[in-house]
């Protein structure tokens, strides 16, 4: 059963406002364009960073062509494209939660949000048993490059951004992880609710950055 609209008058409001309109607004519509352009910026630098490291794979790529081409056939191109296909689903389970809570279905929204939650979790063990084998192999950057049947020159390059990149991102997933699992206490608790959803939007937005990033890298790391 969805759980009943907040009023605009409920608990925590101030002037007669509801509680979810901040002081320092005038009203819900100039604080969620406010909040929703925030969002937007923070996305932006987001991006940058990831431009970054796909700048550096770029040049890396360039000068260490062999090592590059020899070192993505190392990857398990099956548990990265496992990962490609949870966090696609994943996506698509956090975009229909934000649009069950807009119509009110909370239940339905709780439960689209533990799964996403739940396939965030599958994909950093998935990632968890790839960098055990690299561990194992001695496939690490640096002067912890061990493995024997490669000397490629600038094999430990390729795993460095290899390392760098799907650690950064991993760490995001973990930090969308905890962002949806706060928007999910507060939908339990009945904060939101189609009269007020923005921040379910924002948690999902980063969310679909997150997979995004990986779309990028699956590619360029294991196919190419």
């Amino acid at each position: 059963m969805s759980a009943p609209k907040a009023t605009a008058a409920a608990a925590g409001g101030h002037d007669g406002h509801p509680w979810y309109l901040a002081h320092h607004f005038d009203n819900i519509r100039i604080q969620n364009h406010a909040v929703r352009l925030g969002m937007w910026l923070f996305l932006g630098t987001e991006v940058l960073l990831f431009a970054g490291l796909f700048l550096g794979y770029t040049v890396y790529r360039w000068l260490y062509l062999g090592a590059f081409d020899v070192g993505s056939h190392e990857l398990n191109i099956w548990l990265g494209m496992l990962n490609t296909i949870v966090l696609i689903t994943s996506s698509f389970t956090v975009a229909w939660a934000y649009h069950a809570v807009k119509h009110d279905q909370i239940k339905l929204a709780e439960k689209l949000l533990i799964f996403t939650i739940a396939c965030a979790l599958a994909f950093l063990v998935v990632k968890y048993f790839e960098y055990a084998h690299k561990f194992h192999e001695g496939q690490l950057p640096g002067r912890w490059y061990s493995f024997h049947e490669i000397r490629e020159p600038g094999i430990n390059m390729f795993f460095a951004v290899y390392f760098l990149a799907t650690g950064l991102h991993a760490f995001h997933v973990i930090v969308g992880m905890s962002v949806l699992g706060w928007v999910l206490w507060r939908v339990r608790k009945g904060k939101y609710s189609s009269e007020h959803y923005v921040p379910v939007e924002l948690g999902a937005l980063y969310w679909h950055l997150v997979d995004l990033v990986w779309i990028f890298l699956f590619p360029l790391l294991y196919l190419i």
